[in-house]
């Protein structure tokens, strides 16, 4: 995982997430890690299978193994 505390007190975090193949793909992806307590942004790139997400504290991998699993993808781990 590439984890970073920014200035403003962000954490941002990397994740790699398989099967996604295009742009309805990360929308499914990105909405359902927004709902996530605390995660302020999610960018979500199919052809890198990986979604960055930025949130006020680090947040618990299950819950985002959860959420990706919710839109139908897989959670492989932190990038």
């Amino acid at each position: 995982m590439t984890a970073q505390t920014d200035t403003t007190g962000s954490v941002t975090a990397v994740y790699k997430v398989s099967g996604m193949s295009c742009g309805h793909c990360e929308g499914a992806v990105s909405g359902e890690i927004s709902e996530i307590p605390g995660v302020s942004s999610v960018k979500a790139v199919a052809t890198a299978g990986e979604v960055t997400v930025v949130s006020a504290s680090p947040l618990d991998e299950e819950a985002v193994r959860a959420a990706v699993d919710e839109a139908g993808f897989e959670l492989v781990g932190k990038a």
